[in-house]
């Protein structure tokens, strides 16, 4: 399967971004490449733009798709270690599309798809870490119910991961098919029918957050990000659902207001200093990219600019 991503409020990301001829981009979750090479293309033969992804698919096939811009270089890593994967690198501007790829939820071995039958992985690096069936496996019932509520705003967690411990003394869980029975076994039947979208996918959301560590080191890398900006840089982020969403807001109110003293002191004594200020609020997709691209319903761009 080819490795392809329509690229969610493109021209939104250009337009806060504003990419120049002869700047630097970093674009953090490179996937396809979509926006990447809208970026190429205005940065042109004398910008530089590092594609940063942890999986090696998205690695390979971007390289062969913008290998001709002069500029590109593909870093595999993973975008909260910014500072470690581009030591000393200035950034005109930089992106985040916190989603998950179309080819990570169409190629039905990774696992990430709750509608195919495949293994349990779930992992953005498959290199490395725990699997999705290594959590599944292993988790207790208190820490999984938890994960539900906090990641998927599971209101049948408890239930669910009750399920889960049952149906794994009978045999581990291996496949999607094997999380998605014990959502089924956990939550009535009516609840099921009624519900807009596939049961599982809070479960699977919640899980894939997990296995993936992408909530933890957020709000640490938001701030790396913004920390590796020029003056007037600007980073764009594009969240999916409203824990990024709110973890991304905050952060960004804290480095556009990082005053720790009391809200009645009569001057400021923390010393701590505004690092830029958050423009544009929650960008939303238009109507006509809300009809071609059933995706976008749920994404939210934010961006911050550095003083």
């Amino acid at each position: 399967m080819a490795f392809h991503h329509i690229p969610v409020l493109l021209n939104e990301v250009l337009e806060y971004l504003d990419p120049q001829p002869g700047e630097t981009f970093a674009d953090g979750t490179l996937g396809g490449g979509g926006h990447s090479g809208e970026i190429l293309k205005r940065i042109g033969e004398t910008g530089t733009l590092y594609g940063i992804d942890r999986d090696e698919a998205a690695i390979a096939a971007a390289s062969e798709r913008l290998g001709g811009f002069p500029g590109f270089h593909a870093v595999h890593g993973n975008f909260h270690d910014i500072k470690e994967l581009l030591p000393g690198v200035q950034l005109n501007g930089g992106l985040l599309d916190l989603g998950v790829s179309s080819y990570q939820l169409d190629t039905p071995d990774r696992g990430f798809s709750y509608h195919e039958d495949a293994p349990l992985d779930m992992r953005m690096d498959t290199s490395r870490g725990m699997t999705a069936a290594d959590y599944v496996n292993t988790v207790s019932e208190w820490d999984f119910c938890q994960a539900l509520r906090d990641y998927g705003d599971e209101k049948w967690a408890a239930r669910i991961a009750q399920i889960l411990m049952e149906k794994r003394k009978e045999k581990p869980l291996e496949t999607t098919k094997d999380l998605v029975a014990v959502v089924d076994a956990a939550i009535p039947k009516a609840v099921r029918r009624k519900d807009e979208g596939h049961p599982a996918r809070r479960t699977f959301q919640a899980v894939r957050i997990v296995v993936n560590d992408e909530l933890a080191p957020l709000e640490k890398a938001l701030n790396d990000w913004v920390d590796m900006l020029l003056p007037g840089g600007r980073l764009a982020v594009i969240t999916f659902h409203s824990i990024e969403d709110r973890i991304v807001k905050l952060a960004f109110r804290k480095m556009q207001n990082p005053c720790t003293c009391p809200p009645k002191a009569p001057i400021c004594v923390c010393g701590k200093k505004p690092l830029g200020r958050a423009i544009g609020g929650a960008i939303k997709a238009g109507k006509e990219e809300l009809d071609d691209n059933s995706r976008a319903h749920s994404a939210t761009l934010r961006v911050f600019e550095k003083y």
